[in-house]
This record gives C-alpha cells, structure tokens and sequence, in this order.
C-alpha cells in the first residue's frame, strides 16, 4: 500500500482517554439541550476545559460512545445519594468535593437560602473585562476582586495594570485577612447587584500571603520576576513570604512518585526536555527514576543532543509544566508542596 493510501491512524479506545476526554464524549452523546443543561451547572473553568476538550475529540467511535455511558450508568448506580435525602449528605457531599472553605457560601446559598453574589459573574469575564470594571476602584477593591477570583484568572487580569499597580494590589492581597461585608456590598454595587438573605452579615475569609502567592504562580517569569523584586523592596517580610509559598518548578521534586508518573503522561517531550535544560541533576534523576529504562535513556540523549536555548524558552516550557502540575492539584490527581512546606491543593 502507498503512502498516500495509508490509513489514518486508528482514534483512541475510550479506556485509553482521559476522564477529561470520556466526560466531553459524554456530552456529545446526550444531545445539546441536555449537554447545556450539565454545563450551566459547572463552573467557567470547567465549561473551558470541556469545551476545548469536545473540540478536539475529532474521530469518536460508536464502541467509545456505549463505553463512556455504560462507565456513567455503572458509576451513578454505585454512587447515588438517592433515598438519603437530607442536609448533612449535602454539606459532606460538597466539603467533599469543594474543601471547606469554597463548600461554605455554597452550602449557605443551598440550605439556608442565601444568594448568589455579584462577585460570581467577574469569574465568567475575560481578564481583560474584568480589569476595565475595576481599573478606577481603590486599590483595596482591587485587591479583594483578585482574591476572590481563580489564582490564575487573577494572574491574568493583573497583566492588564501597570506594573506599579500590580505591586500595590499584590501587596494588599496578601495583608488581607477577612473581608467586611460593607466591601461586598460596594463590590456588589460595581455590578448593579444587592445582597440578598442572611448572608451579607458574615465577615469572608478572603485573601493572604498563599493567595498572592497563587496569584504570583501564574505570572509569566518575566513580571513575576520584577514583581518580586519590587514587593521585596517595599517589604521584605511580605516578599519573603510569598516566595516561601510559591511552587516553583524545582519543588517538582518534593511531589511523590505516582504525581510525577502522572504528571509526565500529560506533557510533551519536546516540553520536558526544554524545561530540564534548566532544572538541577537531583530533579532530572527523579524524573529518570519514574520513567521506564528506555524512555530515561532515550530523554537523557535528547537532552545532551539539544544545542544552548534562550532561557526565556526553558521558563517558559517550565511555566507550561507548572500549570499542567497545578491544574491536576485541582483535580486532586497529585498532591503540589511548596517551598515552604505548606500544601498547595
């Protein structure tokens, strides 16, 4: 048979995808009322993910089809709470699922009929929506709007200010402890929403050197690198802190050996190798040490065969891994340390 005449190469079997893949099969599967249905119940990084991941699905068999739904009928008939009924099943259904404190305004939203905050719809806007709303805020508004986003939708809307902005704001998060409700309601006011039910009376938990670490994590190198440097100089304890707290990608070798496993089966080779141009010899041995003898013998001839890069290339590569690292934290499919020792989940 030709080249040309080769046939195309054979799509992977549902079993061999990952949950990601198997949850947007799912959702082609069920129609698009139904599909819409599931995603106005998830979160805006969520709805990304699967969207990104629907689209690239490409090829889906009518056996990868029967096999994800039979997994999900299978799966929903050993684990459904029906017939329990009752609130403390929901409280720990979603302490389970959320961790404390994320479940604890949702819990009081569900049970005691509190309602949805403003803040809410910030984190269905791009960065760059997010930081027109708030550009003529006080900074400590600002601050409070970072803290309650996603670490890296912060970091994202952070770029969009000017560099002594950022300072400011970061160093305002992490001096933030709790937050009053009169700052929710002004918060609120910036998007035409009120409180509503008990809710507004309870200080929030909001903010702090991890979250300005978080946020910090998500910076590409080169501004988190002067941001540092200029938190630093207006106050060293602060910056020290954040430091201590930041997963940098030499922390890579404090994750145990089962999340560096799963960790590499989500990253090219071309990626690794990039970012281990970069990385010390005790961290290169324990990605070795997690690889079948071939696949270290083989990265170990790639790595010396790969001529001088630009650093920006390895941070950059680095800054790729780090995400894919943090994304699966979330997910709870490998446990993060920081330098400091604190868990990063």
């Amino acid at each position: 048979m030709s080249e040309a005449q080769a046939p195309a190469e054979k799509p992977a079997a549902a079993k061999d995808r990952t949950p990601l893949q198997r949850a947007a099969i799912f959702l082609m599967s069920i129609g698009e009322d139904s599909a819409a249905s599931v995603l106005r119940n998830l979160g805006p990084k969520e709805v990304q993910r699967l969207g990104t991941a629907m689209a690239d699905l490409g090829s889906i068999s009518r056996s990868d089809v029967e096999s994800v739904i039979g997994e999900f009928v299978t799966e929903v008939g050993e684990q459904t709470g029906f017939g329990i009924g009752n609130d403390q099943y929901i409280r720990s259904m979603l302490v389970s699922a959320l961790g404390e404190d994320k479940a604890g305004s949702l819990i009081d939203r569900i049970l005691i009929g509190g309602s949805t905050t403003g803040l809410d719809t910030l984190k269905w806007m791009d960065a760059r929506s997010v930081a027109g709303v708030i550009r003529f805020e006080h900074p400590q508004i600002q601050a409070i709007v970072l803290a309650y986003l996603d670490a890296d939708h912060a970091a994202e809307v952070l770029t969009h200010f000017a560099p002594a902005v950022r300072v400011d704001v970061v160093m305002r998060v992490a001096k933030l402890e709790t937050v009053q409700p009169e700052a929710l309601q002004e918060l609120n006011d910036i998007l035409e929403r009120q409180f509503s039910g008990g809710g507004s009376s309870k200080t929030t938990s909001l903010g702090g050197v991890k979250t300005a670490a978080d946020i910090m994590n998500h910076l590409e190198s080169s501004i988190e690198s002067e941001l540092m440097e200029a938190i630093r100089d207006e106050n060293e304890e602060i910056g020290n802190g954040i430091q201590d707290l930041m997963f940098v990608f030499a922390n890579l070798q404090e994750v145990d050996d089962s999340g560096i496993q799963a960790l590499l089966r989500e990253i090219s080779s071309d990626t690794l190798i990039l970012a281990l141009k970069g990385a010390d010899e005790d961290l290169k041995a324990k990605i070795f040490n997690n690889m079948s003898k071939r696949a270290a013998e083989l990265l170990k001839d790639d790595l010396e065969a790969k001529g001088p890069v630009r650093l920006s290339e390895v941070e950059g590569a680095q800054k790729e891994i780090l995400l894919v690292a943090r994304r699966m934290a979330d997910a709870g499919e490998l446990v993060l340390s920081s330098g400091g020792g604190e868990e990063m989940l």
